[in-house]
């Protein structure tokens, strides 16, 4: 039951849907507020009319003994309102916190916002543009950044709102819980055609999201019906080896440049002896602005790639990069190599450690 049926007023579409497992909680939330702020407005205001009766010029009204303190008054209007701001925001707290802490098994889903449009990739190689297409019942992340300006991802049916920034990554999630098609928002003016900044979520059936992966739904069953592509980690492959960085980063650490096989996650000390921890930002930064944080050990030679590459490639080389980790037989950059318990092994050579801490940019 909605929010609009619990008040009584479900004709009027006063809320969004409820369509992701914390939109229900977040309402709830914002309901007692509401509720609290009439009651307490709802208070004064009638000790101001019935006072301003009593007390009106000219009353009969005995004003010979006028009360100046009263201490169990003055605690109980302090203590009170205290205690209910206090259950409030440990309650709003920790709805937030829910909101952004990601679970570990959801799906990664990669957005970019630009001047004035959103571009979505799928890990699997679909893409879409200003429409997200999820199924219910699975939790998604969505991990976002900006080509431009600031934006934001709203989507109110979801509750769900994340400032989107040039040259950072941020982060949200969902589980979608009602098949339909909702309102996709950017909620921060970006320029002259923010307001056209719009899109749809559709969400699917897990039976329908099957078929639309699959593309056998015709385009009125499914829609939109979307391009599949290589997938992200496929494409990331073909960028690491097309702009060069397989010259350097072979899968060995080498005096010119670190492995990056593994690397994901990893510490890493910098020239000027920071700790680094090789996150998504991280690695972005290097890639696009190497001589901004080089790696102890190792000269400034990369090549800026900055303005080289969009945001869509070089969420295609991070998901490739992070597939060397993770990936029992990563694809290397050259050679027949595995990864084993973190160590690399090469043909005819004895397994040999990766050293996080060293290597270039």
């Amino acid at each position: 039951m909605g929010l609009d049926k619990l008040i009584g007023v479900d004709k009027i579409p006063f809320f969004p849907p409820e369509a992701s497992t914390f939109a229900r909680e977040i309402d709830v939330l914002y309901l007692v507020t509401w509720l609290l702020t009439i009651l307490f407005l709802g208070i004064v205001v009638a000790m101001l009319g019935v006072l301003a009766f009593i007390y009106r010029r000219k009353s009969k009204a005995d004003r010979s003994h006028p009360i100046h303190t009263h201490h169990g008054i003055e605690l109980a209007w302090s203590i009170i309102p205290m205690l209910l701001g206090l259950v409030i925001f440990v309650w709003g707290a920790k709805l937030y916190a829910d909101a952004y802490k990601v679970p570990d098994n959801a799906e990664e889903i990669f957005v970019v916002g630009k001047q004035w449009m959103w571009h979505i990739q799928h890990t699997n190689g679909i893409r879409e543009n200003n429409t997200l297409t999820v199924p219910t019942g699975r939790p998604f992340k969505l991990t976002c950044i900006s080509q431009d300006v600031i934006h934001s991802f709203f989507i109110p049916a979801f509750r769900i709102k994340r400032d989107v920034l040039p040259g950072s990554y941020t982060s949200a999630w969902f589980e979608a819980t009602l098949p339909g098609k909702y309102h996709l928002f950017c909620a921060e003016y970006c320029g002259t055609e923010h307001s056209r900044m719009t899109g749809t979520v559709n969400v699917l059936t897990p039976e329908d999201y099957q078929r639309w992966l699959d593309q056998k739904g015709s385009k009125e069953e499914v829609e939109p019906k979307a391009v599949r592509a290589k997938t992200m980690e496929e494409e990331g492959q073909e960028i690491f080896e097309t702009v060069g960085c397989s010259n350097c980063h072979t899968p060995d650490t080498t005096p010119r440049a670190p492995s990056l096989y593994a690397i994901y996650g990893k510490k890493r000390q910098m020239q000027n002896g920071e700790i680094l921890t090789a996150d998504r930002n991280y690695l972005r930064t290097n890639i696009l602005q190497p001589n901004d944080k080089v790696t102890a050990g190792y000269e400034a030679t990369m090549p800026v790639y900055q303005g080289n590459l969009t945001e869509e490639q070089v969420n295609s080389l991070l998901a490739y990069i992070k597939s060397l980790g993770t990936s029992e037989e990563p694809k290397p950059a050259g050679g027949e190599v595995k990864i084993k318990n973190g160590k690399v092994v090469k043909p005819a050579q004895a397994p040999k450690a990766i050293n996080s801490t060293q290597g270039g940019n």
